[in-house]
């Protein structure tokens, strides 16, 4: 008679396993505390099916940007991180407990419009004894920090224009690295429904205005970061099965501006016949 395999009648152990192996720590137990209080783990220490996709995205986010990361902190005693339209900061937290707080040095600033987010995020990051994230409460497009600089940016699925939000502070802040995952695209969408054009079939049909919509938003995105002399890579950032908002455009500084990229982007929107909000700060 076969003994029932006790690690496979016990979804606890295997998801404490499972979230185990995810974890970039040596010790992931002195990590505990903060996921409960995140509820990316649960009060017994496992995943659930939500929380798992939640932490997959934001754990393979971290590893994408520990290069960039660790090339700001050879160039800066001090390398503050503005992470907007943070919500509950699920990216912000786990960017300090890998990175900011084992290095002993740089800063996280979350800024979020909601109040009582922005409430429970300052304590727990006082109870975690995170003494250098702080949390401003204010629009992305009102928000300033001090100093006026911002080494990195990252803004994970910031719906439509928040996006642009999102570009919009990093560019007045003067960011060497930009980190974007955009979410639902609505803008360009909008503005192309009864456009002419030499394109026109591309958005003719509503399904397909809004993925071409979604797509053209991002492809403007980056055109206008590199316009602004940034070097832009668009990847995905991880599996389907966790996200179908998957695109990662990632931008670092490179030079001051590139003519080439603001001409190809004067081209596509001369065919496409529409200007996005974004392009307010094209520069001339």
């Amino acid at each position: 008679m076969n003994r029932p395999n006790k690690a496979a009648k016990d979804p606890a152990a295997r998801d404490l396993e499972t979230w185990r192996a995810l974890w970039p720590s040596q010790t992931p137990e002195q990590s505990v505390p903060l996921l409960k209080a995140l509820h990316i783990l649960t009060r017994e220490g496992t995943l659930n099916a939500d929380s798992r996709r939640k932490l997959t995205q934001v754990l393979h986010l971290t590893q994408m940007l520990r290069p960039a990361l660790a090339d700001l902190m050879k160039d800066d005693a001090s390398p503050g991180l503005a992470d907007v339209g943070a919500g509950k900061s699920y990216l912000g937290f786990i960017l300090y407990d890998l990175i900011f707080g084992p290095a002993g040095r740089g800063s996280v600033v979350g800024i979020e419009t909601r109040e009582q987010l922005v409430k429970s995020s300052r304590e727990l990051a006082a109870a975690s004894g995170f003494d250098r994230m702080s949390f401003i409460a204010a629009p992305v497009a009102e928000a300033t920090l001090p100093g006026g600089k911002a080494d990195m940016v990252t803004a994970l699925h910031a719906c439509d224009t928040a996006t642009d939000d999102a570009i919009r502070f990093a560019l007045r802040h003067d960011a060497k690295v930009i980190a974007l995952v955009p979410c639902c695209q609505a803008e360009v969408a909008r503005l192309l429904e009864g456009q002419q054009g030499p394109l026109r079939q591309l958005w003719r049909h509503p399904i397909q205005r809004r993925e071409f919509g979604a797509h053209v938003t991002n492809v403007i995105r980056g055109l206008v970061l590199e316009a602004h002399g940034y070097k832009v890579r668009v990847t995905e950032f991880t599996g389907l099965e966790h996200t179908m908002k998957n695109e990662l455009i990632l931008a670092e500084r490179h030079q001051r501006g590139n003519a080439q990229a603001r001409g190809e982007l004067n081209r596509l929107i001369d065919q496409l016949g529409v200007k996005p909000a974004l392009l307010d700060v094209v520069p001339a």
